[in-house]
């Protein structure tokens, strides 16, 4: 749980409202912006969080319903099933970077910010920091990350946390999960032209 916004971020690359119509389409678009389109690193997503917590499964809810599509072309670690929280994240880096060489990788938490911004899904570069607001000395996590501001900040937090509504999270877990997958649809078609174009390349 970031209980920073980043709402003043400089990094702060865009907000997306999640009940917005297109907000899928937005946040895939802008992920395929940031995201390699031909590497060799593999693209790993880490959602933290901890379904102990309302205001905190944002992550593992994304995670699972990640898990539910299939997605081919993205790796994801952080379910509900398996979440990554402050007690085994350190742990779980370790183990994601033993398994991948060099991964690019998209952190995706949940976070408080003002009243109105409730709702808002937000893109950044740079890495998500997990436990900052409470001074937990968590590790960074994302060459991007991606947070959901799901309750206000400024007063009690893990009590807010806790009282956040389910339907909220469960709404922006789904519009993430959604924008990711088309993302992930759109990688791979992306991939596939890219292999294409190399391999009649090579035989010209």
């Amino acid at each position: 749980m970031n209980l920073k916004s980043g709402f003043f971020d400089r990094r702060a690359k865009v907000q997306i409202d999640h009940n917005d119509f297109h907000a899928a389409d937005i946040l895939a678009e802008e992920l395929l912006l940031n995201i390699p389109s031909v590497t060799s690193r593999p693209i790993v997503f880490i959602c933290i969080g901890t379904d102990r917590s309302t205001g905190d499964s944002l992550g593992p809810l994304v995670g699972s319903l990640l898990e539910e599509k299939g997605i081919q072309s993205f790796y994801v670690y952080g379910t509900l099933d398996e979440p990554i929280h402050a007690i085994n994240l350190a742990e779980k880096l370790a183990e994601i970077n033993t398994k991948h060489v060099n991964p690019y990788i998209v952190g995706i938490d949940a976070c408080l910010g003002r009243i109105k911004n409730i709702g808002v899904i937000q893109v950044a570069n740079g890495p998500v920091k997990p436990g900052a607001g409470v001074n937990k000395e968590l590790p960074a996590v994302g060459d991007i990350h991606i947070t959901g501001i799901v309750n206000v900040s400024g007063f009690m937090e893990f009590f807010v946390l806790q009282n956040t509504r389910l339907n909220l999270v469960m709404k922006m877990a789904k519009t993430i999960a959604n924008g990711i997958y088309q993302a992930s649809l759109h990688s791979q078609k992306q991939s596939w032209n890219d292999l294409n174009w190399i391999e009649e390349e090579k035989t010209n």
